[in-house]
């Protein structure tokens, strides 16, 4: 007999090819009358073309969003919200312009429109996360859950294939860990069962045919699932590790993601049945960590954290924070093991099946 919670979280999600053409409708449906443009620098073009479709309703372009949201960053974005009057925020890009936007919601309440250009997932979630004196701190508030989400595949196709790869890994451990999180559900684990699936498929294709849109889309499908799962449950080990590794080490998000996941997947899953099931199935196997870690390595990704930025006289210390007030995790988090598992992952092995 099955017993369990599932609260539905709010948002509406415009998804498809040609669907930024409707971003003016969804900011006026809003009612918004000065909408901030976020982006990193790297994207300030396409802030710009965004803003250049919001005409009057858009009170300028802030492009200084920077990966694990740094305090200090957070700080200035709200004093330039607040300095122009925007009582909305548009977020052009990936993870770290999505977390910029949360940071000045979880401030001033304005209402998020988001606009991926990857595969982040951090855009159906109401987790936010600031990094203050080399800590990332993270926290769940429904009012950095952004109001809408335009998904257009067309916006991902010059994202180049060294940064698609590790962008869908992360999105796959967004799914990975929403199938074993204390709140874990039947509807949100077939969700995250379909996430993976999807992007498993679409993303040996994304990098060897960049221009394939139909593989593009269902990558980006695959993504909106992965968040949509996180977001209505909750993290484990997976998410604790890359927190201190990026947070506390400043290692980039999506390769981190991409290093632990297979051996994150390889110390849970036998302590998680029915995620096994569900990995094993998506996957077409017997040995979920080892697929995922065969699917990055074909995707061109770096597997050693080492290779990532990673030094070896830090893995005592990460292993040190990692395991203070760790996150819920279905297998017990010892030192031991986790100092394990940060050695396998820092020297790029393929984990043994369990």
């Amino acid at each position: 007999m099955r017993e369990f919670a599932y609260e539905a979280l709010p948002g509406r999600v415009v998804f498809g090819v040609g669907s930024l053409d409707r971003l003016a409708d969804e900011v006026e449906r809003l009612g918004v009358a000065k909408a901030l443009v976020l982006s990193t620098p790297q994207q300030r073009q396409q802030a710009e073309d965004v803003a250049a479709r919001l005409g009057a309703r858009s009170a300028g372009v802030y492009d200084k969003a920077e990966m694990h949201v740094p305090i200090d960053v957070a700080k200035a974005a709200r004093e330039e919200a607040q300095r122009l009057g925007a009582d909305a925020c548009v977020a052009v890009g990936g993870g770290s312009t999505i977390g910029l936007g949360k940071a000045i919601a979880l401030e001033f309440g304005l209402p998020i429109i988001a606009v991926p250009t990857t595969y982040a997932g951090s855009e159906m979630t109401p987790i936010w996360g600031l990094t203050e004196d080399g800590i990332k701190k993270t926290g769940r508030d429904n009012k950095v859950l952004p109001t809408t989400v335009v998904y257009d595949p067309t916006l991902t196709l010059t994202l180049p294939d060294f940064i698609a790869g590790p962008s869908g890994m992360n999105a796959i451990a967004h799914c990975v860990e929403a199938m074993y999180s204390e709140t874990a559900n039947p509807i949100i684990s077939m969700m995250a069962e379909e996430g993976v699936r999807s992007l498993a498929r679409a993303l040996p294709i994304v990098v060897k045919s960049p221009d394939n849109i139909e593989a593009r889309s269902d990558a980006l499908y695959g993504a909106y699932l992965s968040g949509a799962s996180l977001g209505a449950v909750g993290m484990a080990l997976h998410h604790k590790l890359c927190h201190t590794l990026g947070g506390s080490f400043s290692l980039p998000h999506a390769e981190t993601h991409t290093a632990v996941i297979p051996h994150a997947t390889a110390y849970n899953i036998g302590a998680a049945p029915d995620a096994r099931e569900r990995l094993s199935r998506a996957l077409n196997t017997d040995d979920p960590a080892g697929a995922l870690f065969d699917l990055a390595e074909s995707v061109g990704a770096k597997m050693a954290l080492s290779d990532v930025g990673m030094k070896e006289e830090d893995l005592d210390r990460a292993a040190d924070i990692a395991t203070q007030n760790p996150y819920y995790n279905p297998r017990p988090v010892t030192r031991e093991g986790i100092r394990a598992l940060l050695d396998d992952a820092f020297h790029g092995r393929r984990p043994r099946a369990v």
